[in-house]
């Protein structure tokens, strides 16, 4: 698959949650950032102020989350964040609110270790690997230059995969990763804070 030519971008996940703790399934459900989350969003400001001169646009998830984290990592530092509702996580459905362990316990054939994303993408209710890809890939095609996206965990994974011109199904390859700043540019990645 051909490298797209989009513009650099900066990639955050939101801070830890009260649910990431838990280890919940938030989907497009919501838990607030505990101290260690608003602590990650921090350094991902102190890195973000190191590397850039505030010239560049960004973008959010609409979840208090993601939200959070921008308002501590931007600081208004990068003009007008807009908020984008094609960077919300994938939506989980039936399984917002569950664990890994719940759901295979119910669901026979799910083993989340084995791939810890892709398994997520058959949750009843939920969100197609496909439906998500379209809002991902409208995403990177609608930008015009360097841009910072605060978002998640599963969504910052495809949205690498797409600028750097990987098959979706290979979201699970990427590194993760909260309080740190993931760098995509020229078709090659990087993490910034780890």
């Amino acid at each position: 698959m051909p490298r797209p030519d989009y513009p650099p971008l900066y990639v955050l996940r939101h801070g830890q949650t009260e649910w990431n703790l838990a280890d919940r399934m938030q989907g497009w459900q919501d838990s607030p950032l505990t101290h260690l989350g608003r602590a990650q969003a921090l350094a991902q400001q102190r890195i973000l102020f190191g590397i850039l001169d505030g010239s560049q646009a960004a973008r959010y998830s609409p979840s208090g989350r993601a939200r959070a984290t921008a308002q501590i990592a931007l600081d208004q530092h990068f003009g007008t964040a807009i908020e984008d509702a094609r960077l919300q996580e994938i939506n989980v459905g039936d399984w917002t609110g569950c664990t890994p362990t719940e759901i295979a316990a119910e669901k026979a054939g799910i083993d989340p270790t084995e791939d810890w994303h892709m398994w997520k993408f058959g949750a009843p209710g939920g969100e197609t690997l496909d439906e998500m890809t379209v809002r991902c890939r409208a995403v990177l095609d609608d930008l015009t230059k360097p841009t910072i996206l605060v978002t998640h965990g599963v969504t910052s994974r495809l949205l690498r995969c797409l600028a750097l011109g990987l098959s979706p199904e290979a979201l699970g390859t990427l590194p993760g990763g909260q309080g740190v700043v993931h760098v995509v540019e020229n078709g090659k990645a990087r993490i910034l804070g780890q």
